[in-house]
């Protein structure tokens, strides 16, 4: 289909100007600008303009003639447009896209025998998952999905930072405290629970006496050195307050969904020795240096300095984190990071340093996120005044199952029961929340908003799951979907839009895993709506003649699926009713 049209465009196009005697490195293709008519288009024409001493449109047109649409299979005719060489698509083309979209696994792509492990999330387990960094594990979810999907052999982790000084005051506190110093949990869940000892612990310390602090900045430190010096019990107090808040928030994330092959803990790499045997070699390297009682990599292209071993020769975070992505490069063929912009510099300082200890940094990918924020205003998890991830998606679902109680009519009224209207409202509100987000250059800060993420006429999750409702209806009233459908059947500008657009779906794939943008697969659900809305307004499907009406219920199957598995992408659930 799209993949097989563009690879032999790109064929026919780098033959052409083989014997032109031109060159061949950039050949310009993608998809055209809205003004032109075809469904690829090159652009080479402008960068050779110079090197033909032609204006760009008669060096288009020169190449257009130099290519024989007669020898090629998915390219029906090669025409130009101004300063562009467009191909266009053919019977064959469209016959392939017509079966293959009513296939259930459309748009997966084959095995490339690749593993890529896709970091995300990996919040500080101090308390429930908030709001701000949302976009984190829907980011990280749906690029492993796309991934996926494209035919990568993923494992999603969660990097657990169970060694900082967060940790050894949130164990301290939990430690300390009894239920009585502490205010109701906000919810009856874990991390709600835990989180007060958490909040209780750094007020003691930034408000408490001053004899009684330092006190409790000796156990504090004291934990932190027993993790330093692998002392078992010190372990086993910090990995149950640890694991009881991070039980906590993977119920929340699951929520969206965003699960987790593995837990993968900070403690790993200091328990095993790597993180020491990572400070003997980075204090071998000619940048390293002892300044301002500690050990630092001092590295050109960076103002500050990265500091590797305190004094006291405890390690830091981006130490152990060093060890951590050597065990990736070890165990992976990639390894995608997602992250918030302000892990810039860390994340920059962190691949310089892995290049000097001689890994294979172009093993090594960033994502990099702004922050999501609320019309309400600000937020801090730690002062316990911030908006958390479930109070957004309980939100979301009152909202949702409002809207559609509101929609239903009589007779849809009766086709639903209370269960039914409960599965819609929550597939509505959590899918609103996620495409609303993950539809967004991840770059881009956001302001979430209610009225624009539940919009079911506008560019949103319900425009989109309700063309996916829309087609299982169809399908359930026609009954058995021909299996191989007659494209001869089909003509209309309407039908001959949707293949062109079913089509594109393996490719917007690939380009998707390709640059780590899973919000191009967003914006492509949108296009299949709008296309299949058009084609639905002029095309009868149920009340066409029997040759007519299997063929364009083969379009809407293919819809469906097409639709179905690109929500899937990016982690958005298609209902089967609305």
């Amino acid at each position: 289909m799209f993949r097989q049209l563009r690879s032999e465009a790109e064929d026919a196009l780098r033959s052409a100007l083989t014997a032109l005697d031109l060159p061949t490195e950039d050949l310009g293709i993608e998809e055209p600008p809205e003004d032109v008519e075809a469904v690829l288009a090159s652009s080479a024409a402008f960068r050779l303009a110079g090197e033909m001493g032609a204006p760009p449109p008669k060096v288009a047109a020169d190449i257009a003639d130099a290519i024989d649409a007669d020898d090629l299979d998915y390219v029906s005719a090669v025409t130009t447009q101004g300063p562009y060489v467009n191909f266009l698509p053919g019977d064959a083309y469209f016959a392939q896209t017509l079966g293959a979209a009513t296939d259930g696994n459309y748009g997966r792509l084959p095995d490339r025998d690749t593993s890529v492990v896709v970091e995300h999330t990996s919040a500080n387990p101090t308390g429930p998952v908030h709001v701000g960094r949302a976009r984190n594990p829907i980011i990280g979810d749906a690029v492993a999905r796309v991934l996926d999907y494209a035919g990568y052999d993923v494992d999603r982790h969660y990097y657990v930072n169970d060694a900082g000084r967060q940790i050894a005051v949130f164990t301290w506190a939990y430690e300390t405290f009894d239920e009585s110093d502490l205010p109701e949990p906000e919810r009856d869940s874990p991390e709600y629970e835990m989180v007060r000892y958490y909040r209780r612990g750094n007020s003691f310390l930034e408000d408490g006496e001053e004899s009684e602090v330092e006190a409790a900045e000796q156990e504090v430190q004291a934990i932190l050195q027993g993790l330093e010096d692998g002392d078992e019990d010190t372990y086993e107090r910090v990995a149950e307050v640890v694991d009881t808040v991070l039980g906590g928030m993977q119920t929340t994330l699951e929520r969206l969904p965003a699960e987790f092959d593995e837990f993968v803990k900070e403690t790993r790499f200091m328990h095993n020795g790597d993180t020491d045997a990572l400070v003997d070699r980075l204090q071998e390297l000619d940048c390293a240096v002892y300044d301002e009682d500690a050990w630092q990599l001092d590295l050109p292209e960076f103002e500050k300095n990265l500091v590797f071993l305190r004094s006291d020769g405890t390690s830091l975070y981006t130490t152990r984190d060093l060890a951590h992505h050597e065990w990736k490069f070890d165990n992976y063929d990639r390894a995608v990071t997602v992250l918030g912009e302000d892990h810039h510099l860390q994340a920059d300082q962190l691949a310089a340093a892995l290049d000097l200890l001689g890994n294979d940094t172009d093993q090594l990918q960033q994502v990099f996120y702004s922050w999501v924020n609320l019309p309400e205003g600000g937020m801090s998890t730690r002062e316990g005044t911030g908006i958390d991830l479930d109070d957004l998606l309980d939100e979301a679902i009152a909202r949702a199952r409002e809207e559609v109680e509101r929609r239903l009519d009589d007779r849809t009224r009766g086709d639903l029961d209370a269960e039914d209207i409960e599965r819609i409202a929550h597939q509505v509100g959590v899918g609103a929340v996620r495409y609303d987000i993950v539809s967004k250059q991840p770059t881009k800060g956001i302001t979430f908003e209610w009225e624009r993420a539940l919009d079911f006429e506008a560019q949103s999750a319900p425009y989109v799951q309700y063309v996916h409702a829309r087609c299982c209806g169809i399908t359930e009233d026609a009954g058995e979907i021909p299996e191989d459908p007659d494209f001869d059947q089909l003509g209309e500008p309407e039908e001959l839009d949707l293949l062109r657009v079913l089509a594109r779906f393996p490719a917007v794939i690939e380009e998707a895993a390709d640059d780590l943008q899973p919000h191009t697969v967003a914006t492509y659900t949108r296009t299949v709506a709008e296309t299949f809305n058009a084609f639905y307004r002029e095309c009868p499907v149920l009340d066409a003649d029997e040759e007519t009406r299997a063929a364009r219920l083969a379009l809407v199957a293919g819809t469906r699926h097409t639709v179905a598995n690109a929500l899937d992408a990016i982690g958005v659930e298609a209902p089967t009713s609305m």
